[in-house]
């Protein structure tokens, strides 16, 4: 099945349907920096533009639209102004605008868990009924990537699949919970030193990383006064806001010292192979990236699931 990919950011969704046996045949990503990334790791057709410049006239066909369309505008980190967000607000209505014109057998929707809850509910029946009036068949779920993907981070995101056929959806189940079998250390590789600029050996922060963190199973989060201990020894949700400086990106301790991620390792968290070709940009642009990418196990189990409901009532050559 050729999938179309919608705020493609670094290629999380596609590179999990990519694994789940499907074929990307064309993605559109504004961000400079996440399209740097992109193209590292993918060879087809990669459109950056703004959505609002996306001409549908111009769109190969594809079976699947996937589409993890910003979440600031609903997120409990963000301004929560929804739909009435003039930045990103609007962007559901180009995703149904591109969903109108190519009508493809199956969608894929990502966001933030708050997005449910956002305006009383309002927002999400808004995206329901839009969906409901072009024809599709859906169920949704919020799944948290340390139950659901076998990585250590408390991620809770919701996934909205979407079927022009009654019949695919009723074969269409989320993924069953999975056991947790990577942690921290797996990830972070203690006796591996990283580069100097990770460290905070002579840091000001210094004692008070010291008097704190004892745990060299888990993460902490450096606060101007205080440290904060992960004690369920998986890693708090990433967000964005790890590229824009401060102290926004967890701590570990290493053989070598107290130390930030590096964002190779933020990636991982993310379900990233280590394989995965980061570019020679700024640590900001790429702590951005993690943060706001996707939980790739999460979303190759979802898109095997997917091909499996439309398996069931298709006849292949």
């Amino acid at each position: 099945m050729k999938v179309g990919s919608l705020f493609a950011g670094v290629g999380g969704i596609c590179l999990g349907f990519k694994n789940a046996g499907m074929d990307v045949v064309w993605a559109n990503e504004a961000d400079r920096w996440a399209c740097e990334t992109y193209r590292n790791n993918f060879s087809h057709t990669l459109l950056e533009s703004k959505i609002e410049d996306v001409s549908c006239t111009d769109i190969p066909d594809f079976d699947i639209l996937t589409s993890g369309f910003p979440c600031t505008s609903f997120s409990i980190a963000g301004r929560q102004q929804g739909f009435q967000d003039e930045k990103s607000g609007h962007l559901f209505l180009e995703t149904l605008r591109i969903i109108k014109a190519k009508k493809p057998r199956v969608i894929f929707l990502e966001n933030v868990k708050n997005l449910v809850s956002h305006d009383k509910g309002n927002t999400f029946r808004v995206i329901k009924e839009s969906l409901s009036k072009e024809g599709y068949f859906f169920k949704y779920k919020v799944l948290n990537s340390m139950e659901y993907g076998n990585v250590p981070q408390n991620r809770e995101r919701i996934y909205i699949v979407g079927f022009k056929s009654k019949e695919e959806c009723d074969n269409f189940d989320f993924p069953e919970p999975v056991a947790l079998r990577l942690n921290i250390k797996n990830i972070i590789k203690p006796d591996e030193k990283k580069d100097d600029k990770f460290y905070y050996n002579n840091s000001k922060y210094y004692n008070m990383l010291d008097t704190a963190m004892k745990n060299r199973d888990t993460v902490y989060q450096l606060r101007r006064i205080y440290v904060r201990e992960n004690k369920s020894n998986v890693c708090p949700t990433l967000t964005a806001n790890m590229g824009t400086g401060g102290h926004n990106v967890p701590l570990v301790i290493d053989d070598f010292g107290f130390r930030k991620l590096t964002p190779k390792e933020c990636f991982m968290l993310q379900g990233f192979p280590e394989k995965y070709k980061l570019p020679s940009i700024a640590n900001s642009h790429l702590y951005k990236q993690a943060g706001n990418s996707v939980t790739v196990s999460v979303i190759e189990k979802i898109a095997t699931n997917i091909m499996c409901a439309v398996k069931e009532t298709t006849i292949f050559a």
